[in-house]
């Protein structure tokens, strides 16, 4: 563990309580310090729901230690099962309880509560939060599925899906609505919306959707085997996975494979005027696992990107990410380091990110547009709309998440460009037709006019004579002069980096210490030979 600003993942705790939140009559007592209670704010701030998690924390203080940890902890089963009368009960410590060694499952298993009592073994200085999740899950489904006859129509349990999940909502509501078109019903979904008591009735579908490996492969692994039940390997993101996932489930079920597309609209929209001049742009794609993956096929068979570098956070999955960067030419990032992601971001200067919230705040830095597909996030990606990432609609939501940033880019790109003229320029005011056209003074320009107007300040102070010439300094060896620098912001956005980089590197060639408007020109004429 290391203390840091920003973090991709939190303890497996977190995970735990992901998963008891998702589900309902589930309460989760966790033997954790006063503090550890900040864990509630994911839930109830940013994923914005509308009740706390279900969970009650020991919060045991620094004058407990000591005492009997353990008695405050069988006191806090014993009120959780008293007042929310859950039909289980899982049970764990904190990071830093773990260190007392109270063995919570000991305890609350000796204490006969009448219900189920799922001990959680969460190894905090080792795993991380979504180890929490597949292991919790595991644990949840090892010890309430029961041996049940099959249903008579073909039926499919859907897992994955949890609190504080990007988009988790959503995928379920299309995933669904794809299964249906192949006269699928959904036999259970868990853990998000399942009881304790539909855990039970897993074995009675005929296979399992895995929604989301990272939270549920283990229990899919586990139901495959002792249940016989398949599972699918195809998540479907994207129009090409979704085909692939439809396709698979086709040969699970032995159904024809049907489905409505008449609700998919990117292939139009990814041939239209208005997108296919962002084609070859390069991305560079970080976030967990299952979403890179699905995304760098979007980027690159889809949407005509080019995947100029792609990682993962979560190190359960990098075997399978490192496969598929080597399949597209780049070098995987494996990493839970923001600072080594921002470091690479900038050595390969892309004209996109698709990742995190971490990622949105490091394209602030760097000048990229950036368009969130996976966790960790922030509220504005917890939308109170529809906008799944999963099946048809989810392809349509994509499409625009990703060309929005793009398309922005090029407006403020066009306003910056015309920031000169005469019309459009910073002090210029409202111009709109009936109207008249008058300049507004602003900031400190129009103090100093005022200044002048009543003779209380000299206009050679007011306005002090500019160096005609001002100089900017780079990471490298030469300085940019101002007249440089403003035609180097007529370039695209998403071309100006390269465009700098090559400049400075033809201007180094040549000896040269300083970029006039004429080196930038030389070197455009230099590159384009």
């Amino acid at each position: 563990m290391k203390l840091t600003l920003w973090t991709y993942e939190g303890p497996p705790h977190v995970g735990a309580m992901r998963v008891a939140t998702g589900m309902k009559g589930l309460h989760y007592v966790l033997h954790a310090p006063q503090g550890d209670t900040y864990a509630d704010l994911l839930f109830t701030m940013i994923e914005r729901r509308d009740h706390r998690p279900p969970v009650t924390y020991t919060t045991f203080q620094a004058r407990d230690l000591g005492g009997d940890t353990a008695t405050l902890f069988k006191t806090a089963c014993q009120d959780a099962v008293t007042r929310f009368a859950p039909e289980a009960l899982i049970v764990g410590a904190s990071c830093t309880a773990e260190l007392i060694q109270d063995d919570p499952a000991g305890l609350a298993e000796s204490m006969n509560l009448g219900i189920p009592v799922i001990p959680l073994d969460l190894p905090s200085y080792q795993r991380k939060e979504g180890f929490g999740t597949d292991e919790t899950f595991l644990q949840i489904v090892r010890h309430l599925a029961k041996p049940v006859a099959r249903t008579a129509q073909i039926t499919a349990n859907l897992i994955g899906p949890t609190a504080l999940g990007f988009r988790h909502r959503d995928d379920i509501v299309e995933v669904t609505r794809l299964l249906a078109d192949m006269g699928i019903a959904v036999n259970v979904c868990a853990p998000m919306g399942a009881r304790p008591s539909d855990i039970a009735r897993l074995g009675a579908a005929q296979f399992n959707v895995l929604m989301y490996p990272e939270h549920a492969e283990s229990a899919a692994r586990w139901l495959e085997t002792n249940f016989k039940q398949p599972y699918t390997k195809s998540v479907p993101i994207g129009v090409g996975a979704t085909h692939d996932f439809l396709a698979e489930v086709a040969a699970i079920t032995g159904l024809p494979c049907k489905s409505d597309t008449s609700r998919l609209r990117l292939p139009w929209w990814t041939c239209s005027v208005d997108s296919t001049y962002l084609t070859g742009k390069r991305v560079f794609i970080f976030g967990d696992g299952t979403h890179v993956a699905a995304a760098a096929r979007i980027a690159r068979d889809e949407m005509g990107f080019e995947v100029a570098g792609l990682g993962c956070f979560n190190r359960e999955m990098a075997r399978p990410i490192r496969a598929l960067a080597k399949e597209y030419g780049v070098e995987a990032l494996i990493t839970d380091d923001y600072l080594e992601v921002e470091a690479a971001i900038a050595a390969l200067h892309p004209e996109m990110i698709l990742g995190t919230q971490m990622e949105r705040h490091i394209g602030k830095r760097l000048g990229i547009p950036c368009a969130v597909i996976s966790a960790p996030v922030h509220v504005q990606d917890f939308p109170a709309r529809y906008s799944p990432q999963m099946g048809w609609e989810g392809a349509n939501v994509i499409f625009d998440t990703w060309v929005h940033p793009l398309v922005m880019g090029l407006e403020e790109h066009l306003l910056h460009m015309f920031r000169d003229d005469f019309e459009f320029h910073d002090e210029a005011g409202a111009s709109h037709h009936g109207g008249k056209h008058v300049a507004r003074p602003v900031g400190a320009e129009a103090a100093a006019a005022a200044a002048i107007e009543v003779g209380s300040m000299p206009a050679e102070i007011a306005f002090p004579a500019q160096d005609t010439q001002p100089e900017t300094a780079t990471e490298s060896n030469v300085i940019w002069l101002s007249d440089a620098e403003n035609e180097l912001r007529k370039i695209p956005f998403f071309v100006r980096g390269k465009a700098r980089r090559n400049t400075e590197k033809y201007a180094e060639g040549k000896g040269l210490t300083r970029i006039s408007i004429e080196t930038l020109y030389e070197a455009k004429a230099h590159y384009a030979r």
